[in-house]
């Protein structure tokens, strides 16, 4: 009996593919986590307390951003910021739902990228929604350096792309 190679090809490329019942199933685990973490750091730490975990390298604190990632525009005093801010933050998911929706196939480096950006995104605007803000917490940062304060969904947003990176230079 012959084989077509073609439909050996399709069925391996099938059993690798990402599917999306799992991208949503990843992006809710992002959801809980990043609500859950903001949640526990809300009701324990005081705001702008600082709780070294890695001395010298990780704190946890309590800050409430109205801006973007890293603290972008949080300083704005304009009425109409965090209705532009949720508007673009739509728009965006509304990409990556896009994206996931119209791909038959979706790598593993897609996949879950996809799935962490958009859980990140949507837990982000969960609370800008409910609160006009996000609570940010991980202060990582070295010696007098400190990076910007971040949340998990933060984090989830961008290892996220940087799987989308990564089936970028894949997929050349």
């Amino acid at each position: 009996m012959a084989t077509n190679p073609e439909s050996i090809s399709a069925a391996a490329d099938t059993a690798r593919s990402f599917p999306r019942w799992l991208v949503a199933a990843l992006a809710i685990a992002v959801i809980i986590a990043d609500q859950v973490s903001k949640a526990v750091v809300a009701r324990t730490i005081p705001e702008h307390t600082l709780v070294t975990v890695i001395p010298g390298f990780l704190n946890l604190t309590h800050t409430t951003n109205t801006g973007v990632a890293f603290g972008l525009f949080s300083d704005s005093p304009a009425a109409w910021k965090t209705a532009l801010l949720t508007s673009i933050s739509l728009g965006l998911l509304w990409i990556v739902l896009y994206l996931v929706w119209r791909s038959k196939h979706l790598d593993w480096a897609s996949g879950l990228g996809l799935a962490m950006i958009l859980g990140g995104a949507l837990s982000n605007l969960a609370d800008r929604i409910r609160t006009g803000a996000v609570v940010d917490f991980v202060d990582a940062y070295f010696r007098s350096y400190h990076w910007y304060t971040f949340n998990l969904a933060d984090s989830a947003i961008v290892v996220g792309a940087f799987f989308l990176v990564i089936h970028l230079f894949k997929s050349e």
